[in-house]
């Protein structure tokens, strides 16, 4: 490789982040659930953020009897099932249209289109 070439490598490269001093990457900033034992949670936001509306009862026929933003016509962004079983969801009411589960101890991001309208154990 001539000099030319070697110095217009390294341009590019540099160009392209390619070369430099290591650096981590920053840290994602962590769930922000806020979920009581015993209950499952949805939440209007991403990472648990947002409005939350929580349920002790193990299934619930119509969400939308009371969680504010479901009445508003906002979809969950997240979820949290800090139950003792694994919950299923559904965009119907009267357990309709079933549309994912999430076991107990866990939860996450949801795809953010659509609202949980009913939920029971699995």
């Amino acid at each position: 490789m001539n000099r030319f070439t070697a110095l217009a490598a390294a341009a590019l490269a540099a160009a392209f982040g390619l070369v430099g001093p290591a650096e981590a990457a920053p840290a994602a900033p962590a769930p922000a659930y806020s979920c009581s034992s015993g209950y499952f949670c949805i939440y209007s936001d991403w990472n648990g953020g947002g409005t939350r509306c929580q349920w002790s009862q193990s299934q619930l026929a119509n969400t939308a009897d009371n969680c504010s933003f479901i009445q508003r016509g906002q979809n969950v962004r997240s979820v949290w099932n800090s139950t003792g079983h694994r919950v299923q969801y559904y965009t119907g009411t009267n357990y309709t249209s079933r549309v994912g589960s999430t076991p107990s101890g866990n939860g996450g991001n949801l795809q953010g289109n659509y609202q949980i309208r009913s939920f029971k154990p699995q």
